[in-house]
């Protein structure tokens, strides 16, 4: 989670990225950023090797194009994400974002500086959630949020890890969903803390001097939002 080894041109491409997420909801091909960069197509792959290698996006499992740029998804994982503004087209709704889990759907909200609703279900019932996140105070519904895999684990398999944090009715639909699967339980949190969590984990991502934040810093916005213990070591 630090800048090392990172080409001249990382920065420049990471921002094309996320500028084609918020305001296109898809990450650019390769052909795309090296017209929006003015870069070779090889030192656009080159630049987006480096920042996978950073933690500053993931790549495919084939490497060759974005699979996320937290907390943008390329492809469908359960949430859906629309701005409650309007677009160019007058109408709210119109901008529309998958989200990577529970976590990143309010990081969208947070990227954008803007107020969303997020759309998912429940995987303990099947009920359909629709939260709206401002951009200025928490959900006020009293959900919950099941985070399945330890923080020190998170980048073993980062889609995986975001696939398996998900939004839940209550605590209770989080242990029959476990009975039921036989699945383990990680950490149940409020869905009021996890965003809370997203605004500064994910509140700069649009800001053109982002760059990948060390270890220890990312702890302490874990231990300041009162995600303490064992499961939250890094």
């Amino acid at each position: 989670m630090n800048r090392a080894g990172l080409g001249a041109w990382d920065g420049t491409v990471r921002l094309a990225i996320y500028r084609a997420f918020a305001d296109q909801g898809r990450p650019p091909s390769v052909a795309e950023l090296a017209a929006e960069t003015e870069l070779a197509e090889g030192d656009v792959r080159s630049s987006l090797r480096d920042l996978h290698d950073a933690h500053a996006i993931v790549l495919t499992a084939a490497g060759d194009a974005v699979r996320m740029a937290h907390p943008f998804s390329a492809a469908p994982m359960g949430f859906v994400v629309s701005a409650d503004g309007e677009a160019a087209t007058g109408y709210a709704g119109d901008r529309m974002w998958w989200g990577g889990c529970a976590w990143d759907s309010f990081g969208i909200g947070a990227a954008l500086g803007e107020t969303v609703v997020i759309r998912t279900r429940c995987p303990g019932c099947g009920s359909a959630l629709t939260v709206r996140a401002d951009r200025d105070r928490p959900p006020e519904q009293d959900l919950v949020v099941h985070v399945s895999w330890p923080a020190s684990r998170w980048w073993d398999d980062v889609v995986a890890a975001c696939t398996n944090i998900r939004l839940f009715c209550s605590a209770s639909h989080v242990e029959a969903w476990a009975c039921a699967g036989q699945h383990p339980v990680g950490a149940v949190i409020g869905s009021a803390a996890m965003w809370r969590l997203a605004q500064p984990w994910y509140g700069n991502r649009l800001d053109p001097g982002w760059s990948p934040r060390s270890v220890a810093d990312a702890q302490q916005i874990l231990e300041q939002c009162g995600l303490n213990g064992e499961f939250w070591r890094l």
